[in-house]
């Protein structure tokens, strides 16, 4: 089977990387993929949200299944395209329709699902420009810190966590009267903050059935200690110590089996993955966040823990019979360190020649922001590399990760020395 992964980063290369173990798959393209994928599948140069460029690829190369990445083209409706178009319907789309990916396009969507639906969530409310002093005063109410989200995409920067009352209020101004972040800022929502340590937990649904994937820890901040500017990801770890079987049994009880159930209820054919961004309070979880896809850096995480054969699950999502899909995962640990461009996540350069990416036997490496020029791999975006090791210990696979880092290289390289500090020591 000729498989079609849209997609450029690190979690498109982990995918590419996982369905080439797989003796079903014939052929993988990548549409644009990186340097990374382009040495395991075809990069094809298509921008995953121009689905008319997306059509005829998938004609011209066979294609028989389509793997979506990113966000973007699921919320922009890619499946429905496929389902109304009599050339693409037949072939089977892993990814949500438009209506499912609102659980991410739309945080004001998410947050009315899950309290219909009775999944425990921080208590919130939605603002718009027309009743912005409803919304200062319902800060007001709360305390601090104060969590402004923008309803809509806006890159990963749409979530402010402030203080200062009289900032929150502020912000609040800029998002929805002066559109701080475009059009995903025309609606607000704010809500209490939660306390507790953040983890992730993955489903893959086939819209009846479900498997859970394994737990993840992403860091965020740029700096050590986490402090700094938000980033993409610096690094992750997979699985989650603190998260042991009664935290997760309560995670598929409280908001894994209502998330399958509420979308089945309101009519919502979901196949694909559902991104659940938790808070684990005193062994209590309460939803942060869907997202509607595999995070980033998580997947380079999480996917090479899955024993199982990726296709096959991926062909029982297509089918409705995932359920009757063998899954299993190993107890072995693994943990993603990012290297980034320097200057990333503010304004940094690219073309910086790669060193020292072959011979790595006891790492992975996923390439991310990394392109082909002549004969050399070089830096094409913020985050560069995510190198992956899997051990018996979260420490043990850390130094493997930091070992094969000493010998890689490029101009101005930035890493994050302490990923999964808080978890070992």
């Amino acid at each position: 089977m000729n498989i079609l992964i849209l997609g450029s980063g690190g979690r498109e290369h982990a995918f590419t990387y996982k369905l080439s173990q797989s003796k079903k798959v014939t052929k993988i393209f990548v549409a644009p993929g990186n340097a990374g994928t382009q040495e395991i599948a075809t990069n094809i140069n298509v921008n995953p949200t121009d689905f008319e460029s997306v059509k005829k690829a998938v004609i011209a190369h066979d294609i028989q299944m389509v793997i979506v990445g990113p966000e973007a083209p699921l919320v922009n409706g890619v499946h429905d395209f496929f389902l109304a178009d009599n050339v693409l319907k037949s072939i089977p789309v892993i990814g949500p329709k438009k209506d499912g990916a609102l659980l991410e396009g739309s945080k004001d969507f998410s947050k009315e699902f899950m309290v219909k639906h009775g999944i425990p969530t921080a208590k919130y409310q939605s603002f718009t420009k027309e009743n912005l002093q409803q919304g200062k005063l319902f800060l007001e109410s709360l305390t601090p810190p104060y969590v402004l989200k923008a309803d809509g995409l806006a890159a990963g920067k749409g979530v402010l966590i402030l203080d200062s009352l009289e900032e929150a209020k502020s912000e609040l101004e800029e998002m929805v009267s002066n559109q701080k972040f475009g059009d995903a800022s025309s609606t607000v929502v704010i809500e209490e903050f939660l306390k507790g340590i953040e983890l992730s937990v993955f489903v893959l649904t086939d819209g009846k059935s479900y498997k859970i994937l394994p737990s993840a820890k992403d860091y965020k901040r740029i700096g050590e200690g986490d402090k700094g500017l938000n980033t993409g990801g610096m690094g992750a770890i997979s699985p989650v110590p603190f998260a042991d079987k009664n935290f997760l049994n309560k995670v598929e009880e409280l908001v894994v089996k209502p998330t399958i159930l509420g979308l089945q209820k309101d009519g919502i054919d979901y196949r694909g993955f559902i991104f659940i961004g938790l808070m684990n309070d005193n062994g209590n979880p309460s939803v942060v966040e869907y997202n509607v896809r595999m995070g980033d850096p998580e997947t380079e995480v999480v996917l090479p823990r899955i024993q199982s054969d990726l296709f096959d699950l991926f062909d029982g999502v297509a089918n409705q019979n995932l359920e009757e899909k063998e899954f299993s995962v190993t107890d072995k640990i693994a943990t993603t360190v990012m290297l980034v461009s320097g200057g990333y996540p503010e304004s940094y350069e690219k073309g910086a020649i790669i060193s020292g990416l072959d011979n790595h036997k006891d790492s992975t490496i996923f390439h991310a922001g990394t392109k082909i020029k002549g004969e050399a791999i070089v830096t094409s975006g913020g985050r560069v590399l995510a190198v992956t090791s899997l051990a018996d210990s979260i420490q043990e696979a850390l130094d493997q990760s930091y070992k094969t880092i000493d010998s890689i290289h490029f101009k101005k390289m930035n890493y994050r020395k302490d990923i999964g500090f808080d978890l070992v020591g």
